[in-house]
């Protein structure tokens, strides 16, 4: 059992955690190795992504009143056990192969699972919960020797009991195993079955062959999310200390406006996550102020599942994202009108077909499984239609739910405001210079559109 005090600027909590144990299937499930495919196993996501959510201890009259009563940590465990039988391989341990190829060893190990209690009501944080999440590490705890990608458990939930009643879930997962949607397939999964489901209404699927290279591998695309970019670092290492982490909402007033800014025929072509994404590129690219003439570029994470012939089952949990990627220099991209950045964001996202990410996976055997490039990139990421705002363990839905912070990727995440407006919110990490010039540059195009920002502060005191 441990105890440890939470605090944010504005807020002080204490958190009791129990001692880590181990969930396993609650049936014998198969012992077996299984393959990743060359999507999943590549260096980009060799890391550990955490999620949370956070739920009401709701007056719902479509909530009984024994669920009311019930302790989430016991019915979520127990339903956790439950889906592990159809999720068995997330039991698992991982372990390299050959050329550094990633295998599951089906062993039943469990995952990992954390009881905590927290002397804090939900509305003491505020009516924005939002990340950046300053107490993240007491609510989703980083149990010592567990953060590896191999060898280690995959999965570690850490249940959170608050004095009002509520509770909140804590997720973190090995992404190869799994991309956003198949994370929230799960979580959903594990929901369903805590309401008093037998099985999953999607039932999960591995077939991670369909993703495997070509025989033989032949890269037949342009992949320059993955090029080699030589970077100069003198004058560049900005202290961690110096970063700041915000989020910002975007509602209906401030999508309009956007799509006012832009041609009315790139308006009826582009996504709210196309023009969102292209105008937070060239704010932050005039926030860092690049030298002009300096290559920079956007990189928009695409749920590649329907680019096939036929789509990848329904169930599928493994990682079919791709990385397509818009190149252009600081100086173009600064001085032209939103609605280039937009054209670049359509053109780079509309290259994802079944051959390119065929393509991918072949360039990740032939060279050695490339990093993604991340210098002068603006990476985003849209999980509004992942399905983290959905999961309903029988408390309801969650005030909040997705990703638990944002820092190399900007995700766009589902987001309902205290007027009861749905928009999105993204997390945006930057050095604090920079941060403000970045703010400036959002209210002083909001307010020549004649909508009133508000990119302040939020309230959540978390």
């Amino acid at each position: 059992m441990g105890s440890v005090s939470a605090s944010s600027k504005s807020l002080t909590f204490r958190v009791t955690r129990q001692k880590p144990e181990l969930v396993r299937p609650a049936k014998s499930t198969p012992r077996e190795c299984k393959l990743l495919s060359d999507i999943d196993d590549q260096e980009a996501l060799r890391i550990q992504i955490p999620f949370i959510q956070f739920y009401r201890n709701r007056d719902d009259p479509g909530i009984n009143e024994s669920r009311r009563r019930s302790d989430p940590v016991k019915v979520i465990r127990e339903a956790i056990a439950k889906a592990l039988v159809f999720y068995y391989p997330l039991a698992a341990r991982l372990r390299e192969g050959p050329g550094r190829k990633l295998m599951v060893e089906c062993t039943g190990e469990g995952v990992l699972f954390i009881e905590a209690d927290a002397d804090v009501t939900l509305e003491q944080f505020g009516d924005a919960i939002q990340p950046p999440f300053p107490c993240l590490e007491e609510l989703l705890y980083d149990v010592p020797h567990s953060g590896g990608i191999l060898h280690c458990p995959i999965v570690l939930i850490q249940v959170t009991r608050l004095r009002c009643g509520g509770f909140i879930f804590a997720l973190r997962m090995n992404h190869t195993i799994a991309d956003g949607v198949g994370i929230a397939q799960f979580m959903n999964a594990v929901g369903e079955i805590a309401r008093g489901a037998s099985a999953p209404s999607i039932q999960p699927v591995w077939q991670r062959e369909l993703l495997y290279a070509r025989d033989p591998p032949r890269v037949t695309c342009s992949h320059h999310e993955y090029d080699e970019v030589v970077v100069d670092t003198k004058g560049t290492i900005v202290p961690l200390d110096d970063m700041v982490h915000r989020s910002f909402f975007f509602g209906p007033a401030e999508i309009s406006a956007l799509r006012k800014s832009i041609p009315l025929d790139l308006s009826h072509r582009c996504s709210t996550f196309d023009i969102l994404t292209a105008f937070l590129w060239r704010c932050q690219t005039i926030a860092l102020q690049y030298d002009p003439n300096e290559e920079v570029r956007v990189i928009c994470i695409v749920n590649a599942r329907f680019k096939f012939n036929p789509p990848l089952p329904q169930g599928y949990y493994g990682n079919a994202i791709a990385y397509p990627t818009a190149l252009t220099t600081a100086g173009e991209l600064c001085e032209k009108p939103v609605g280039y950045a937009v054209e670049l964001v359509t053109k780079a996202k509309s290259v994802v077909t079944e051959d390119y990410m065929k393509s991918v996976a072949d360039l990740m055997v032939i060279k050695g499984r490339p990093r993604v490039t991340l210098v002068r990139t603006y990476l985003a990421s849209d999980v509004t239609r992942a399905g983290f705002n959905e999961v309903d363990f029988g408390w309801g839905k969650p005030v909040y739910g997705g990703p638990a912070q944002g820092t190399v990727a900007c995700f766009h995440i589902p987001f309902k405001n205290k007027k009861g407006e749905t928009g999105r919110v993204v997390p945006i990490f930057l050095p604090g210079l920079a941060m403000d010039r970045f703010v400036n540059e959002l209210e002083n195009f909001f307010l020549s559109h004649n909508v009133r920002p508000h990119f302040r502060r939020a309230t959540s005191r978390l």
